[in-house]
């Protein structure tokens, strides 16, 4: 039971990723006693999250020690269609989603939700008016929020969410599962009382044996258990800022420290911080999460060039995809003369000024969409990165996008046009005009947008015949719409 069962890295505050390292009992207590979720012959459980991501732990120990069937999920990042057509073809019972996803699901695709009796959802705080419809509209399936660190095997606390809902503002994570431990302290380590905001620190049988090859960290986070008087007992500080309400259950309120959960990631900005500041362009950074969009938080990155230069977003971008995953790559990057500090001289992170959607990704000449189809992908884009203008050789990534943006807009897209398209695609076609190209290389979708108004006016004012029909004018050009400098 203490031999080790896996490694997995997540991110570190230093800019040095750490491993934990997980043993058998840690997967044994989490799926075969935390009685947070029904595992048994009955179900179908579909494993959809990447084996580097510890849910997949729960997916697949707890479908294959429990006598369940495990059904998985082709490669690569599933659409909203291919979610559900999964769950019809499969008859998934079973299934953990990311609270993005899980939200993303519900707004878009509820009905293919409903032959599930059970969705865990979790990674980072589950949306309250999600989970309501949920309740009112699948009164045969069972919401769990599933709340935990790596460091205690996947799960820490659960919360079948069955009711009472009314009256919150967000949904809580519920008690410990089985052989878990959890305490709430304060500064001193000292338990804090009901409603008192502390540091959940969580111990018991899922509690990872520390970082691989990193005793001095493993001592820093993994402490004595002073609390229950067990010798030997240890807990483990998770950095999140919790509290017990009334009802016995435990409400997140967020971190402690600068590591944060974007999508569903566990993200150390200081990691990102000390990748780009090792760019030779940049002399200072600060790295923040921002939600500027109810729903869509995304890294901001603020940096002081060196002294004569100016390192393009796409070039830092690129800088840090060289050692950084992309969860972990910043949506924008904002150039400052200097960081603004603190009156300890610490950067004062409430005082960096909100980023300007010019600055989001690399900068491109605005050139309008020319067809029917590269308007409707426009729009499209507008709306879900919620900037204002879109050209035809922007890029979706240099916008904002993102895996869980990449899945709304390839389901809106296939709503306006009829056509399929899957997630890989738009990495692969990134531009309105590369994906207008793939969707619709037939002449029909390609007739000019302004032809086509020009024809509709003339034909109200009945100015169109072969005696009248007036000569097109030259399409007009953007005033100020790029300019020399502006990268292709």
């Amino acid at each position: 039971a203490a031999n080790l069962a896996y490694v997995i890295y997540t991110s570190g505050s230093t800019g040095r990723p750490k491993g934990v390292a997980v043993v058998h009992a840690g997967i044994v207590r989490l799926v075969r006693s935390g009685g947070f979720a029904v595992l048994g012959p009955d179900e179908v459980v579909l494993h959809v999250c990447p084996v580097s991501f510890d849910v997949a732990t729960f997916e697949i120990w707890g479908a294959l020690l429990s006598g369940a069937t495990l059904a998985v999920m082709p490669s690569g990042a599933p659409s909203l269609d291919e979610l559900g057509e999964t769950i019809a073809r499969d008859g998934i019972t079973t299934l953990w989603l990311t609270s993005g996803l899980f939200a993303l699901m519900v707004n878009h695709r509820l009905e293919a939700l409903r032959p599930v009796r059970q969705i865990l959802a979790g990674g980072d705080v589950v949306p309250l008016p999600q989970a309501r419809r949920v309740l009112a509209e699948l009164p045969d399936c069972r919401l769990i929020d599933g709340y935990g660190p790596t460091e205690n095997t996947t799960f820490t606390a659960c919360h079948p969410i069955w009711r009472g809902l009314e009256g919150r503002d967000t949904v809580p994570i519920g008690r410990p599962i089985g052989n878990t431990g959890v305490a709430i302290l304060d500064r001193g380590g000292e338990p804090v009382p009901v409603g008192v905001p502390g540091e959940l620190s969580t111990g018991g049988l899922g509690l990872a044996r520390g970082y691989l090859d990193r005793p001095d960290l493993t001592a820093e986070r993994f402490l004595p258990d002073g609390v229950s008087g067990r010798p030997g007992e240890r807990l483990y500080r998770t950095g999140d800022r919790a509290r017990w309400l009334a009802d016995g259950t435990i409400e997140f309120l967020g971190r402690l420290d600068h590591q944060v959960k974007v999508r569903g990631f566990r993200v150390e900005l200081g990691e990102i911080e000390s990748a780009l500041g090792s760019h030779p362009a940049v002399t200072e950074c600060v790295v923040v999460t921002r939600e500027d969009r109810p729903g869509d938080r995304r890294l901001v990155a603020y940096l002081v060039p060196a002294a004569g230069l100016e390192p393009a977003p796409g070039e830092l971008a690129g800088f840090l995809r060289q050692t950084l995953p992309e969860y972990m790559i910043p949506a924008v990057f904002v150039t400052l003369p200097k960081i603004p500090l603190s009156p300890n001289s610490k950067p004062d992170r409430a005082a960096l000024p909100p980023p300007p959607d010019a600055m989001a990704g690399p900068r491109v000449s605005y050139v309008p969409p020319r067809t029917r189809l590269e308007e409707r992908i426009a729009a499209v884009w507008r709306e879900v990165l919620g900037v204002p203008r879109v050209g035809i050789h922007d890029n979706f990534f240099g916008l904002g996008g993102h895996s869980l943006l990449i899945l709304q807009a390839v389901a809106r897209l296939r709503e306006e046009t009829g056509r399929p398209l899957s997630p890989i695609e738009m990495f692969e076609y990134p531009t309105v005009a590369a994906l207008a190209k793939r969707l619709a290389p037939e002449e029909e979708e390609t007739v000019p947008v302004l032809a086509q108004s020009r024809d509709r006016g003339a034909a109200r004012r009945g100015a169109v015949g072969a005696a009248g029909a007036r000569r097109p004018r030259p399409r007009p050009v953007p005033v100020g719409a790029g300019g020399e400098g502006d990268e292709e």
